[in-house]
């Protein structure tokens, strides 16, 4: 691999850091009411604390830094994953649980969340003809912030929920856990099929153990991350799979999951991005029309049964400007949003950024050459462009520690381009800005 300069991580994550600083101090020196509680750019309130997960999470916490480089590049590819998953439940558990059980069951329980209005659902095809009607805040019985900020697909996940008999906060939390844990064995495996099982393994910590877990424990924003993960696995699988049947299946089923994540958040459709590049990256764009047919057919589906997703667009962005974004200043956000992003990335996010930019000229020159690094460039490249889009859309100010969610795991890869010395330290980092986060601030997601 070829060495990256000393200048280009060390200035990204200073300016990372900065940026981090600024979005904290900026409105406190100047009283500026950006509108996010009492510790922007985090929605979140100051109250230092422990509780029971604090020990399993500082154990945790020197068991990867101690062995988890080792682990990774050692394990034989299976047991990697496994340990991967388990891995990911006990730091995202262990870093919730510093607010005992309530940590995992409080906030899904909300009246205000998703299951509040998922348990009062006994027709589902009446709800979705009636969706958008119930988004506008001047509805007596509009649907509550995060329902109405969603397309149904997201309400529909908890209402199933509900049906299996798991619609209590803690019963759908430790769902959510689990399912947040398997986000990085998606990234990890697609990274396998185009070639990169060497970067992948260098990456395979840093995806596990940071701050994001913070507010994967907790938010339907990590289920939606889970599920374009592994879209976009089922893509990498198709583009990399030589027989053309074969290949098909695994394309359709890719459009199916990336379609259905459309139907789970607005800012979703983004995600389409990312599978140009995964298909860039396997050099291989056969795929395209049977997964862009199958998602397409998803979106339809959900039309004819009611629930157009470019009608209820501009329905939700009356709403939302109608509510405290109208307050928010987007001269504040358009940084600050990028700020919060990195406390939830972590510091490091800058370096894992950086560096992959500064090679697409090289690339480009070179004709884009077949690498390891060539994927993991065109990955990061395709996840800070989507992020920068819904940056500049103003549809998300504020909450982006855990709205951008999903674009997190293919940011941090870049990680994987640092050198050694760089990957150990910045791992050391992000483990305890995620501990002193999480015990120095409550996060309301």
């Amino acid at each position: 691999m070829r060495g990256v300069t000393l200048t280009v991580p060390v200035v990204a994550t200073t300016v990372t850091v900065v940026l981090m600083i600024a979005a904290m101090v900026v409105p406190a020196v100047f009283s500026w009411q950006v509108n996010a509680d009492y510790f922007p750019p985090l929605d979140s309130i100051w109250r230092p604390r422990v509780g029971p997960g604090t020990l399993p999470a500082l154990a945790l916490a020197v068991g990867v830094l101690w062995y988890g480089t080792r682990l990774a590049e050692t394990l034989s590819w299976p047991r990697l994953l496994g340990c991967v998953v388990v891995a990911g439940v006990g730091w995202l558990t262990s870093l919730a649980t510093v607010d005992g059980w309530a940590g995992i069951g409080s906030v899904l329980g909300r009246g205000n969340e998703y299951l509040g209005d998922a348990r009062t659902i006994h027709d589902v095809p009446a709800t979705l003809r009636d969706f958008i009607a119930r988004i506008p805040l001047g509805r007596a019985d509009n649907w509550h912030t995060h329902v109405a900020g969603h397309p149904p697909g997201a309400l529909l996940f908890f209402v199933l929920l509900v049906r299996l008999g798991l619609g209590s906060g803690l019963a759908a939390g430790w769902v959510v856990v689990v399912i947040s844990s398997t986000t990085p064995v998606a990234v990890l495996v697609t990274l396998r099929r185009l070639g990169a099982e060497d970067l992948a393994r260098r990456a395979a910590p840093i995806l596990v153990f940071g701050p994001a877990a913070i507010w994967s424990a907790v938010s339907a924003d990590a289920v939606f991350a889970a599920v374009g993960g592994w879209g976009l696995c089922c893509l990498a699988v198709a583009a990399t799979t030589p027989n053309r049947r074969r290949a098909a299946i695994w394309a359709m089923a890719a459009g199916l999951v990336l379609g259905y994540c459309v139907l789970l958040s607005y800012g979703l459709p983004l995600l389409g991005i990312l599978a140009v590049a995964v298909l860039l990256a396997a050099r291989n764009i056969r795929p395209l029309p049977w997964a862009a047919l199958s998602g397409l057919a998803v979106v339809l589906a959900f039309a004819a049964a009611g629930f157009s997703w470019w009608v209820a667009y501009p329905v939700l962005r009356e709403r939302y400007y109608a509510g405290i974004a109208s307050i928010r200043p987007a001269a504040y956000w358009v940084w600050g949003d990028p700020a919060a992003l990195a406390f939830s990335a972590g510091p490091l996010l800058g370096a894992a950024v950086a560096v992959p930019l500064t090679r697409v000229r090289t690339t480009i020159r070179d004709r884009w050459p077949a690498s390891s690094e060539r994927t993991v460039t065109l990955l990061v490249c395709a996840a800070t462009l989507c992020i920068a889009l819904a940056d500049l859309s103003f549809m998300s100010k504020a909450e982006t520690e855990r709205i951008w969610l999903p674009f997190v795991p293919w940011l941090l890869l870049g990680c994987a381009l640092l050198s050694e010395r760089w990957r150990t330290r910045g791992l050391a980092v992000q483990v305890v800005v995620a501990l002193v986060v999480q015990t120095l601030l409550y996060t309301r997601w």
